[in-house]
């Protein structure tokens, strides 16, 4: 039962991380106007041709609700930005010093001798033999 719930707690854990990198991008705009452009083009298709609501879905002259939504939200996100001096951070070199001291209290620990047991004594059983031998 544990790898199905491991399995089921990383796959969370993968949904969640993508829509966290989604938020993080502004990805949410994009999908809010995908939803927007989708219900404007079936709208617009109930009373024009395919051509005709293309043209009124894409041109931008004859936006939705939710695409003056979207487009305030950006606009809105973009003003709450830092502003360009914060952005622009510069990293100086310092000098570094780099010291390396030994510990003052350390011991050696002894390797036991049965390590090495299994090295020095051959197998018991012959190797076995190839295939067309």
């Amino acid at each position: 039962m544990l790898p199905k719930v491991s399995a089921v707690f990383a796959r969370l854990g993968h949904v969640l991380l993508i829509l966290a990198l989604l938020a993080a991008t502004g990805g949410h705009w994009a999908v809010l106007q995908t939803v927007a452009w989708t219900n404007m083009l079936a709208t617009n298709l109930r009373t024009d041709s395919l051509e005709v609501a293309l043209t009124k879905t894409f041109d931008g002259q004859h936006p939705c609700k939710l695409c003056k939504v979207v487009a305030d939200g950006k606009k809105s996100e973009k003003s709450a930005d830092l502003p360009a001096l914060a952005k622009k951070i510069e990293f100086t070199h310092g000098a570094t010093h780099f010291l390396f001291t030994a510990p003052e209290n350390y011991w050696l620990h002894d390797e036991p001798a049965t390590i090495f047991y299994s090295v020095t004594h051959l197998p018991s059983v012959p190797p076995p033999r190839g295939f067309l031998s």
